[in-house]
């Protein structure tokens, strides 16, 4: 057995379902590998940004890393843009890149580069001394990086830089998996703190992200709201938020940072669970860069590596809220739209047809002002733009309905993110994936028009607005997708959107509908 089949082996061994792949000459024997291996399923996209894209939807939905096979530092370089949107997301991955045999890359071939260096700026874990025979072993140690929560904003991929001699050599084989890592348990002074806290009453917030923004975690937390008045909130941008009628009813925090501070305002006692102090998304003069009303105290219940939903369970037995009720999402009737297809008209349509169970990606303005008007709707899973690169929608959404096969899946992107990483359409058409895909397509980079008026510019000039406009040509989305295998159709009106989406969503297999609409990209 080569170094490449063991390290396949020992992935699958490990609980590694999906190799999400754009191989190169490099990885010809890992390749050969995943064909001797079918217990991961390899999965082909035209694209290394839809790989790591797709494999963050994937550590999303699961719970679990899938691999990327990707081709050296060019080919990792193509996929950064989604790995900084996993990282800041804190999913699960691990990225295995070609590389050439120690012996050669001193001969600097066209190809050759600083894997490493360009790796550093997502991963927790890196190897590029990889031998045949410790090869199994790193990527046993791999998948348990993974799936260890890092402090800080280091999140959870791991890479494996393999240069081709690893892979082609003798190996013993494929080895054990290591122990599953644990959390770490918040110390008792936070827990005793935070409990104190809560007890005096007053104006008091938890925010709750990472594993603090899972049912588990918001259950609890939900009994402590009811039972001491205080308020719970998500991130903006949370990775993967449950929702709908029956799950926890949260606040999302909103998106400018005047907005944050209004939603914030009054709070005397901001308490993090799982993530960090918000921080407006850019900066601008004249407004703080962490969104903290002026004499609002900050404490922390638990770091992002450490078990939220348990010491939240340890600050409800301290609070007397064991037995408290939980504040549920109710099920609400909406009706469909008619007419002009607006910012109102669309949101309303997408809440009214949502299917059960749906996983929506989101990689617009839009798809995010969504949110709030569907949690009333139907049983869904939320996957946000975590790290702001857009490009990310699509991909996930590939990724999502990988895991999670039975699932519908809705992508909700803007025309200017939708751009970056269309290639996923492919990858959905091969794999026969139930996936609807909504472009907004305004033509134009319409976010870019509100922050160039946040600077106080009125009237643009002309520079300024050929660099905004991508309607020149315009850009026929529903042609793309046909080329990629995809159908599709243009919605002209609300009716027409309503009727689209409902049909996406009965028949098998992936669509696009285009709609045109005044929504930010």
């Amino acid at each position: 057995m080569n170094g490449a089949t063991a390290l396949i082996n020992t992935l699958a061994d490990c609980g590694v379902e999906f190799c999400i792949a754009n191989p190169g000459t490099s990885e010809m024997h890992l390749v050969q590998a995943l064909d001797a291996v079918p217990r991961i399923k390899s999965v082909l996209a035209l694209f290394e940004g839809v790989c790591t894209g797709a494999a963050d939807g994937v550590g999303r939905m699961t719970g679990k890393p899938a691999a990327t096979l990707l081709h050296l530092g060019p080919g990792m370089a193509n996929g950064i843009a989604n790995l900084h949107n996993a990282r800041r997301g804190n999913a699960p991955m691990i990225n295995i890149i070609g590389n050439h045999p120690n012996y050669h890359v001193g001969f600097d071939a066209p190809l050759t580069s600083d894997i490493d260096t360009l790796a550093r700026n997502f991963s927790c874990w890196i190897k590029s001394c990889s031998t045949s025979e410790t090869l199994a072993q790193d990527g046993a140690d791999a998948y348990t990086a993974s799936l260890r929560q890092s402090t800080g904003t280091t999140g959870q991929i791991a890479t494996l830089i393999m240069g081709a001699d690893a892979a082609w050599g003798d190996s013993r084989g494929p080895v054990t998996p290591n122990p599953e890592p644990v959390r770490a348990t918040v110390n008792e002074t936070a827990v005793i703190t935070v409990a104190n806290i809560l007890s005096k009453g007053g104006k008091t917030a938890m925010l709750l992200e990472n594993q603090g923004a899972e049912q588990a975690a918001m259950e609890v937390a939900s009994r402590i709201a009811s039972k001491t008045g205080c308020r719970l909130l998500n991130g903006t941008f949370p990775a993967r938020v449950d929702g709908g009628p029956g799950r926890v009813s949260v606040e999302r925090l909103p998106y400018f940072p005047e907005q944050i501070l209004a939603a914030l305002k009054g709070t005397e006692h901001l308490i993090l669970v799982g993530g960090e102090i918000p921080a407006s998304f850019f900066a601008y003069r004249g407004i703080p860069g962490q969104m903290v009303p002026e004499d609002c105290k900050v404490s922390r219940l638990s770091f992002i590596e450490e078990d939220s939903c348990e010491a939240l369970q340890r600050v409800a037995e301290r609070v007397g809220a064991m037995q408290s009720e939980v504040t549920r999402f109710q099920k609400a009737d909406i009706g469909k739209p008619t007419g002009e297809l607006d910012h109102k008209s669309t949101i309303q349509a997408i809440a009214a047809t949502m299917p059960e169970d749906v996983i929506v990606c989101t990689d617009s303005g839009g798809g995010n002002a969504a949110y709030p008007f569907c949690q009333n709707t139907v049983p869904n899973s939320w996957l946000s733009l975590t790290g702001g690169a857009i490009g990310q929608g699509g991909p996930c959404a590939t990724g999502a309905a990988l895991a999670c096969p039975g699932r519908p899946v809705l992508a909700l992107l803007g025309d200017g993110g939708a751009a970056y990483t269309l290639q996923c359409l492919w990858t959905q058409a091969r794999e026969q994936q139930n996936v609807t895909t909504v472009i907004f397509a305004n033509n134009s980079y319409n976010i870019l028009n509100v922050e160039y008026a946040r600077l106080g510019v009125e009237n643009p000039g002309d520079i300024a607005n050929s660099l905004f406009d991508i309607g020149n040509p315009e850009i026929d989305w529903v042609d793309l997708a046909k080329g990629f295998g995809v159908p599709g159709a243009k919605a002209e009106s609300a009716e027409d959107f309503c009727t689209l989406l409902e049909k996406s969503y009965a028949t098998p297999g992936p669509f696009l509908i285009q709609a045109g609409t005044s929504l930010q990209r």
